[in-house]
């Protein structure tokens, strides 16, 4: 009787036990909230298969989550402190016991999406992963996205310009006369963390101008391997893949944003994950000229090191070694994380992807041997020609694409390269060199692009 009474009386305490405590259910070991411009994904992962329903409501917009057959656990409530004051979907997360074995996820939202939700299978470093995909219900164009953000850059620059001109014009009318900058606006306060901000207005149509100018852009669809989920490969110190070539590619962006007629498209600009077949996607959806896989491997020899170029092979690799990271880097999707049921007609995807021409080939070849020739002058080559393998990523029909292993990550001296800011400079400096030559070279044919 004492027993039972001292049992009960523990009941409130059996909230706060974590699953060493507990002798059901699942175990909550971690979670994370990976927030990308495209969507925002919210990952539970735990030690058993989890059970959940979700539903949304309107006014405001939120996403309620019901997780069957838990306790809250600390784990849990580091949700709330998960979510970014910049994630563009999410605006907070609150977390309850609802019912008993029942805890409940209230998200708040900046604004309407259609969330999906799926889970992933033990994999790799991961246990069970419960996913939410958090898609905006009125996707931005893409094109016209680029256009716009070139059309502000330049506006930058030129009001930086006007405003050094003006300080010069006030120091030579009144010399000797210290020169201050107008005070700045005061910002508003900020707003309550859990208040739903008003819905963006919607986005106005292409002007005429935009269409005449986004067909002239020569656009460079670059793509950092990996991310979010997925770490890619881990060097002997602890340096993560996605991590350096993401570091890479937003430095070779902007170097090939400062040439004239030139805009690049990140296929992921933070550390958020994205399908292979959608970075296809996007670059096609902007209809780029160029695309650009960037990476990092590792080997099973730590010995092994060396920059190498890839181009697409319809035929078999080039190499033992090509077919091996082919293979690698394709199954980035299954520790980053697809929605399977979310891919439709996975065939007809698959065929069209399988659709890569002869030329389409030769052009990848051709800005392949430009930018090895280029990368050659920085560091070692692990193969002195453009090598092929059947890269997943590689495979938009009409579109010059080619991989860029920047080092083994896997070899001690190589991963001290990367992440050495002066030598990832003159990466990035040949990289831009060979994409230049290759456009000097190989003149885009004039295309009328669809907005």
């Amino acid at each position: 009787m004492h027993r039972r009474r001292a049992v009960l009386a523990m009941g409130p305490l059996a909230l706060l036990l974590t699953r060493p405590q507990l002798a059901w259910g699942a175990g909550i070991v971690g979670v994370r909230v990976w927030p990308a411009p495209d969507y925002t994904r919210m990952t539970i992962e735990s030690d058993g298969p989890l059970t959940a329903s979700h539903f949304m409501t309107a006014g405001p917009d939120r996403l309620v989550i019901d997780l069957d057959g838990l306790e809250l656990s600390p784990q849990l409530r580091e949700l709330v402190g998960k979510v970014r004051p910049d994630d563009p979907y999410i605006a907070g997360v609150r977390v309850g016991q609802f019912q008993a074995r029942v805890v409940r996820l209230v998200v708040d939202l900046k604004q309407a999406v259609a969330p999906q939700q799926f889970t992933l299978q033990p994999v790799a470093a991961y246990q069970h992963r419960l996913v939410f995909d958090l898609y905006p219900t009125q996707a931005t164009d893409p094109l016209l996205a680029l256009i716009r953000e070139k059309e502000a850059a330049e506006d930058a620059a030129a009001q930086t310009v006007q405003d050094a001109l003006g300080e010069l014009i006030a120091r030579v009318d009144k010399p000797g006369a210290p020169v201050t900058a107008p005070a700045p606006a005061p910002r508003p306060a900020s707003a309550p963390r859990l208040q739903t901000p008003a819905p963006a207005p919607p986005e106005p149509p292409a002007t005429e101008a935009e269409r005449r100018r986004v067909d002239r852009l020569v656009i460079v669809a670059l793509d950092p391997g990996h991310g979010g989920e997925d770490p890619g490969a881990i060097g002997p110190t602890g340096l993560r893949e996605k991590d350096v070539v993401l570091s890479v590619a937003l430095q070779l962006r902007d170097k090939l944003n400062a040439v004239p007629g030139m805009r690049v498209m990140m296929t992921r600009d933070a550390d958020f994950f994205v399908p292979l077949g959608e970075r296809v996607r996007k670059a096609r959806r902007v209809q780029a000229d160029l695309f650009v896989s960037i990476h990092a491997d590792a080997f099973f020899r730590p010995e092994a090191r060396g920059a190498s170029v890839f181009a697409l092979s319809t035929k078999g690799a080039s190499s033992t070694a090509a077919r091996w990271m082919a293979e690698k880097e394709n199954a980035a999707d299954l520790v980053g994380g697809v929605n399977v049921a979310s891919v439709r007609d996975t065939q007809v995807l698959r065929a069209m992807l399988d659709m890569s021409t002869t030329a389409q080939i030769q052009d990848s070849l051709r800005i392949g041997r430009e930018v090895l020739s280029r990368i050659g002058r920085v560091g070692k080559l692990h193969k002195r020609q453009v090598e092929q393998a059947g890269f997943a990523v590689l495979k938009a029909p009409d579109i010059p694409s080619i991989l860029v292993e920047t080092a083994f990550i896997s070899n001690p001296e190589e991963e001290d390269k990367l992440r050495d800011p002066a030598y990832q400079a003159r990466l990035v400096d040949a990289l831009a060199t060979g994409i230049r030559r290759y456009f000097a070279k190989n003149p885009r044919l004039a295309r009328q692009r669809t907005l």
